[in-house]
């Protein structure tokens, strides 16, 4: 009985080694460059809420200092992405969380994330899908929606009102995008993404132009009631502004689908770090800028919540910004939908070669060398629940998801740093070396600088301090998910 219970706990511990030599084998095809995981991180991170979120949270929660919000935000989602770009380094592997913890933690805790992911990314998924139907209708005064609601009802509580047939078929298109080629869906995401890039640059130059400071010195009597604030640059306190960093943290979410292609990258090792970065750089750059202007544009108090950007310029005197705005957020929508449908199948890929779902999802089509099976049935899945269920409330609980995979990676890279020495290479539930292990090592000058970069004493077991340390950081984490996306 001891002997068994042993033998199970060694499986559920026992980790995956990714040899030196195959480690850059894959049927899937490498042809990514850096440009084109950059818009893929951009494109993935900064769809509708470019548009929305930075009014959201300066009406509500921050009044203007919702910049230093998003300048929280960012520093906060470097760190994680940093943990990233480390591992997309050492392990170029598809898989991004789910292979991270599984060559660090264990199989069962990387059994877990993997579903955790699945779970994210297809109720992510859907919930963007239900986004683009509903915003792509309100242009429309909600014609599809009346009459879906007449033609096809549906009385039950738990599920959508009406079959949202536009979001299931927009999902079941990006889907074969996806399925015919990874080069041909970048292409897709690079010029939307660039759109959008073009149009968040057209709303940063034009507001700046009728910027006035004065609405970030707004006195106390001027502000219509007290559920606004105080006025000045702080209405909300501090505390506001920290708690807009919250809302703020999930405007940085969707740069992981870059860790996901590491086995469709000409140069993982070189690619995957510097995307990352850029990425983030870029999106804080976007959400910052629009932020200034948007604050400057008018008083912070009198925003709308629902539609800040396009109600701000029509009261500037701009109403042909509405159409130009609602360019760039079906464009950006567009590209956080195929973001957030990217990673899926490589998820389902990684963990069917590792046998812990259905090997026939490790299938690759050999003329277009994409997972096929698996992009199919994470299509139709996420199409489904976009078509029939109500999912916003669901992806709001999934953020518990996110940071679970963001805060074990950060854990995985302590642990990748302090492993305790074993020279017993058959004993796959003890750790190794950090320079004997049988995972990937990253050439000098990245290894110098991720591994000197917070151990500079050169350790080899973490201390009280950094276990400590490690643990708050962690769960510091975990406040946020208070704190709704939307």
């Amino acid at each position: 009985m001891a002997g068994w219970l042993r033998n199970l706990l060694r499986a559920l511990v026992r980790r995956k080694n990714i040899g030196g030599d195959g480690q850059e084998h894959t049927e899937l095809n490498r042809c990514l460059s850096t440009t084109d995981l950059t818009f893929l991180g951009v494109g993935g991170t900064l769809g509708l809420g470019i548009y929305v979120l930075a009014g959201q949270v300066a009406s509500t929660k921050a009044g203007p200092a919702v910049v230093l919000s998003f300048l929280i935000a960012a520093v906060a989602s470097v760190f994680s992405g940093l943990c990233y770009a480390e591992f997309g380094a050492r392990v170029p592997k598809a898989g991004s969380a789910y292979v991270y913890s599984y060559v660090t933690v264990g199989e069962f805790m990387a059994f877990v994330i993997g579903w955790n992911l699945i779970l994210e990314y297809v109720i992510g998924t859907a919930s963007v899908a239900r986004g683009y139907s509903g915003y792509l209708d309100s242009l429309l005064n909600n014609t599809i929606e009346v009459h879906l609601k007449q033609w096809m009802p549906i009385g039950v509580s738990w599920m959508s009102s009406y079959p949202d047939l536009f979001a299931f078929g927009i999902t079941l298109l990006l889907t074969v995008m996806l399925a015919i080629g990874v080069k041909e869906s970048t292409r897709f995401n690079n010029i939307f993404t660039g759109l959008n890039l073009v149009i968040v640059l057209y709303v940063v130059i034009c507001g700046s132009f009728k910027a006035n400071i004065a609405n970030w010195q707004l006195k106390p009597e001027t502000v219509p009631s007290p559920k606004y604030g105080k006025g000045g640059f702080f209405p909300y306190g501090v505390g506001g502004m920290l708690n807009g960093a919250a809302s703020c943290f999930y405007a940085f979410v969707g740069f992981d689908c870059i860790a996901t292609t590491g086995e469709e990258v000409r140069n993982p090792r070189r690619a995957i770090p510097i995307s990352i970065v850029i990425s983030l750089f870029v999106v804080f750059l976007a959400y910052f800028g629009v932020s200034v202007v948007e604050t400057l544009l008018w008083p912070y108090y009198d925003q709308n919540v629902s539609a800040p950007l396009p109600y701000v310029f029509g009261q500037a005197g701009w109403p042909v910004a509405k159409w130009i705005i609602s360019i760039g957020a079906l464009a950006g929508l567009s590209t956080s939908l195929l973001g957030g449908m990217f990673p899926l199948p490589r998820v389902l890929y990684a963990m069917g070669s590792d046998g812990l779902i259905f090997r026939s999802l490790a299938n690759v089509h050999p003329q277009l060398r994409t997972p096929l099976l698996a992009t199919a049935v994470s299509g139709v899945f996420a199409g489904t629940m976009a078509m029939m269920f109500n999912v916003e409330e669901l992806a709001n609980m999934m953020s518990i998801g996110t940071l679970l995979a963001y805060s074990l990676v950060a854990v995985s890279v302590l642990m990748l740093r302090y492993e305790v020495t074993n020279n017993d290479p058959m004993d796959t539930s003890a750790s190794a070396d950090w320079k004997d292990s049988n995972l990937p090592i990253l050439g000098e000058p990245g290894d110098n600088v991720f591994k000197t970069a917070f151990n500079w004493q050169g350790l080899t077991e973490p201390t009280t301090r950094l276990q400590f340390g490690g643990s708050i950081g962690a769960h510091a984490q975990i406040p946020t998910c208070c704190s709704s996306p939307h």
